[in-house]
């Protein structure tokens, strides 16, 4: 049988290439797709055990390597180009248009939907906003080409066989715009490279990539208020200075940090804080896995991960008012490392290779 493995694109080791990673771990024998491939050694190493994708006509564009988004009027284009008849098997990794390629009634194609293209559907007017294209002339045609991309969107997804969906918020995005159901099967989090760590000391500690979603600017004015606590930041990105450049005495700013400092901040923190709302969020749970109460906003994919009261605490708005009160609550409350510990590993990297590779072979028999 031969398989294909499509993914949207490569050029960081984030937490869709660790889903990637693992089916590779799984079968080993898979021709690889993408727009763009863009991967270090390092990275390609891991993602694709140092396989190289081939990719679209978008990879030889100028600029490609710098922001292959900004030719997203070509992605449905380009992902249709990919000419995989040859193939009995299609799995897609898909949180933009690697979903679309084109398929015939003689192959299973399973998507793992890590979720429906945010700037398309739900995110449509914050992207947008962010953008700067409310309004003119460029704001008139990135609203047209979003409007044909939903278009495009909706069709290529009645062609999947089968779609998984990374939690159970995702599963009503993707039924709420797709009108379809899916399976949840939680992605893999390498729980064993984050030990569980006892004692905390006197500090909370938050990371992430600076864009705006992330909500670290949030988070930080938040503790601005609460000048005798103290937070330690974690990542860059192009909020970095702007943030930096408001923060009080009482918070530090480490920068990028490689995975071995991030985990043994994590560790020690007496909180991972988390403001975003993500679709699953891998974070939360690395924290959860070192033993470490994790202090989020309570939308998203950190509802599933985290327990109220036992693994952490939720707020339900994205205010420095709730930021503050929760972290109040939050230190009146006892929390057992170990019982943290135990709700992260329910999101192991074994446990998601497990449920994937028995639902693809399930639905392989049935199919052919």
């Amino acid at each position: 049988m031969k398989q294909a493995l499509i993914h949207d694109w490569y050029y960081i080791s984030g937490g869709a290439e660790k889903v990637v990673h693992s089916f590779n771990n799984i079968w080993d024998d898979f021709d690889h797709f993408a727009l763009v491939d863009f991967l270090n050694e390092k990275d390609r190493a891991f993602i694709l055990n140092g396989k190289k994708a081939k990719t679209s006509f978008i990879q030889k564009l100028p600029t490609a390597r710098s922001n292959h988004r900004k030719f997203l009027q070509l992605f449905p284009l380009a992902v249709e180009q990919f000419d995989l008849r040859e193939y009995d098997f299609i799995l897609s990794s898909s949180a933009s248009v690697a979903k679309g390629v084109l398929s015939n009634q003689n192959q299973l194609h399973i998507s793992y939907c890590h979720s429906p293209m945010r700037y398309a559907w739900d995110l449509y007017h914050q992207y947008l906003e962010d953008a700067k294209l409310n309004k003119g002339l460029k704001g008139m045609y990135a609203k047209w080409v979003l409007h044909k991309t939903r278009t495009w969107d909706f069709i290529n997804t009645q062609r999947v066989d089968y779609l998984i969906a990374n939690s159970n918020f995702i599963a009503k995005r993707i039924k709420k715009v797709y009108g379809r159901e899916s399976t949840v099967i939680y992605p893999p989090v390498d729980v064993d490279k984050f030990q569980l760590h006892v004692e905390k000391e006197d500090f909370y500690f938050t990371a992430s990539r600076m864009v705006p979603y992330k909500k670290i600017q949030l988070i930080v004015e938040a503790f601005n208020k609460c000048p005798n606590k103290k937070l330690i930041v974690g990542g860059d990105g192009p909020e970095f200075q702007k943030i930096k450049s408001i923060a009080q005495s009482n918070i530090v700013f480490l920068g990028f940090v490689s995975n071995e400092v991030l985990s043994s901040y994590i560790q020690r923190a007496k909180a991972f804080v988390f403001a975003a709302e993500e679709d699953f969020g891998i974070i939360p749970v690395e924290a959860q896995a070192c033993g470490t109460p994790v202090i989020a906003y309570g939308k998203g994919g950190v509802e599933e991960t985290v327990i109220h009261e036992k693994t952490g605490v939720l707020f339900k708005n994205q205010t420095q008012k709730d930021i503050i009160e929760a972290v109040d609550y939050f230190e009146t409350l006892t929390f057992s490392a170990q019982m943290i510990r135990e709700n992260a590993e329910r999101f192991s990297k074994a446990r998601f290779e497990k449920e994937i590779e028995d639902f693809v072979n399930k639905k392989k028999e049935s199919f052919f």
